[in-house]
């Protein structure tokens, strides 16, 4: 999707085209081979460009990387070449058997969902750190171990992708009127 307007090609060409070289790189480093790397570069410039014309764009680096993370994450689940839990569905099986009230379980599931974008907008270390603790029950000795750093690192990248998830979870919380 081409810019549609003067400021926005002026804006794209200037904050996210010149991050498309080393985004694609980024990707295939990451990502296995089966993975369409030029449809996910795409569609992730087709969004942050949507996201600035709705205003929401404040750091166009981050937010085309984290597109294309986000992206590549679905295509893989998709692709099923690497089976992942969902948050969302795992939590809403435990809240239907204890029987709660439809309000209750959408409001629930409102949250889980806003939990899991937040998670995902963590820096790249931090989400990989959460992640492995708080979704697969891995030890930070053993996280440590996979991740070739530190067990004080894994302590230090929990503590703060616990304080900005608490942080923005409060926040959400907040402006809804709910329960902080």
């Amino acid at each position: 999707m081409p810019p549609q307007d003067s400021s926005q090609a002026r804006w794209f060409a200037a904050e996210v085209q010149p991050h498309q070289a080393m985004l694609r790189a980024w990707l295939q480093s990451r990502f296995p081979p089966e993975c369409d790397i030029d449809n996910l570069v795409q569609e992730a410039l087709v969004r942050v460009c949507q996201a600035w014309e709705r205003g929401e764009v404040q750091s166009p680096k981050a937010f085309l990387f984290a597109t294309a993370r986000n992206l590549a994450l679905d295509q893989v689940r998709r692709q099923k070449i690497v089976p992942m839990i969902s948050l969302v569905e795992t939590d809403t099986q435990a809240v239907l058997e204890e029987g709660a009230s439809i309000p209750d379980l959408v409001a629930h599931n409102q949250e889980l969902e806003f939990l899991t974008e937040v998670i995902q907008l963590l820096p790249d270390r931090c989400r990989q750190v959460f992640t492995l603790r708080k979704v697969y029950g891995m030890s930070q000795k053993e996280i440590a171990a996979q991740l070739g750093i530190s067990e004080h690192t894994v302590s230090a990248q929990l503590t703060i992708a616990l304080h900005k998830c608490t942080a923005q979870f409060a926040r959400y919380r907040r402006e809804r009127g709910g329960r902080a």
